[in-house]
């Protein structure tokens, strides 16, 4: 099959939606597929890219009305004469819909990791995403959702027709996400003495942008119950973002600051992971986190909150335990009872890797989207 695809993403940060769109480039190189990528310049995603000789045309697009982002969409998309066009997230989207609905593109594909309606914008953006959004829907040919729930909102709030949405749900690469790995182990070390954290001390870890949909707040009103019960326990929060100062402020006003590690944006993952004992998500909305599956794939003891998108993928006590969103009493409670019973704990960190084995690999992701463009080419 010889296709050329253009993926648009507006790459603002790297998150899980770049991290998608990386897997799926990476597969499709060497398999009659000629790629190319329009996004952002510069950041993680635009690198990552280059370093694997991808094309990669640089279309800013943090202006939302700027007509030049459509004719420059456009032009790659006649130049490029291509097959498919592949967007996501709410200024990628809008943008890329309309200039291949107006290039001719045959075909059009969105993949939705979280609806505009909860994106972190002021009410009014967030009105005018919305209002983008639904106006360039009806030009996508078909969606590809990362969680079931997704799926049933598009279909019965934004009546798309069901035939038209898939589910496809994020997938892991299992071979470089091992726990007890030799080198990985080594690496923990590493980073236990980067933050200073003694060998024994318990270490619970939450990692994702600073921003409220993450609900990093009610994890650290949760850290003085948790310090009662452990009070030589530290907390690692992975990540940056808007919140981050808000943040560091309500660690003060907790008089907690000194158990808490903000660390910044962190590439090594794995390695953090292998050093944390318990894994936590307060989260108050998402898709389907793939830091949730990375979690499971290193054996991890879970802590995550009863939300869609994650209620989907963990099971509460067998591969983790789910708490009320919004709730920091209960969220360090079930961090004490992870860590008052390691063995319990153990038990559904290595059931989760198996079922993360089971569901989530990144080949089966692969084959999916795979499966996708293909019914279409040849439609």
């Amino acid at each position: 099959m010889f296709c050329n695809i253009l993926f648009v993403i507006d790459n603002l940060t790297f998150g899980g939606g770049e991290r998608g769109f990386l897997q799926i480039i990476r597969s499709l190189k060497n398999k009659g597929y000629n790629i190319t990528v329009a996004s952002m310049p510069g950041g993680e995603f635009a690198c990552q890219l280059g370093a694997i000789g991808v094309r990669v045309k640089f279309v800013n697009m943090r202006s939302r009305l700027n007509p030049c982002i459509f004719l420059q969409v456009i032009k790659i998309c006649r130049q490029r004469k291509i097959d498919i066009l592949h967007s996501q997230g709410a200024r990628a989207d809008f943008f890329a819909r309309i200039a291949a609905k107006l290039a001719k593109v045959p075909i059009i594909i969105s993949t939705v990791q979280m609806l505009v309606e909860g994106y972190d914008v002021n009410p009014l953006k967030r009105l005018i995403y919305v209002v983008l959004d639904r106006f360039s829907e009806r030009f996508v040919d078909r969606f590809i959702v990362v969680s079931e729930s997704l799926r049933e909102t598009l279909i019965e709030k934004h009546r798309i027709l069901p035939e038209k949405v898939v589910t496809i749900y994020n997938g892991i690469e299992l071979d470089e996400y091992k726990p007890n790995v030799k080198e990985v182990r080594s690496q923990e070390s590493e980073v236990r003495k980067e933050f200073a954290l003694a060998r024994n001390v318990p270490v619970i870890g939450a990692i994702g942008r600073l921003v409220w949909q993450k609900g990093f707040e009610y994890l650290i009103e949760g850290v003085p119950e948790v310090l009662k019960e452990y009070p030589d326990a530290r907390f690692l929060i992975v990540g940056d973002g808007p919140l981050k100062n808000k943040l560091k402020f309500k660690s003060k006003e907790l008089r907690v600051e000194e158990r808490i590690v903000f660390t910044g944006f962190r590439s090594d993952i794995k390695e953090i992971l292998s050093t944390i004992d318990v894994l936590a998500m307060p989260s108050l909305l998402e898709g389907l986190p793939m830091v949730l599956l990375e979690g499971m794939a290193m054996a991890k003891p879970i802590i995550a909150t009863d939300i869609d998108g994650i209620s989907e993928v963990l099971v509460d006590e067998e591969t983790g335990l789910l708490v009320p969103p919004e709730n920091p009493s209960t969220l360090a409670k079930a961090i004490i009872r992870m860590l008052s019973n390691r063995d319990k704990a153990k038990q559904m960190g290595l059931a989760a890797r198996r079922d993360v084995e089971e569901r989530f690999s990144v080949e089966t992701m692969l084959k999916r989207v795979n499966e996708v463009y293909q019914e279409l080419f040849y439609k």
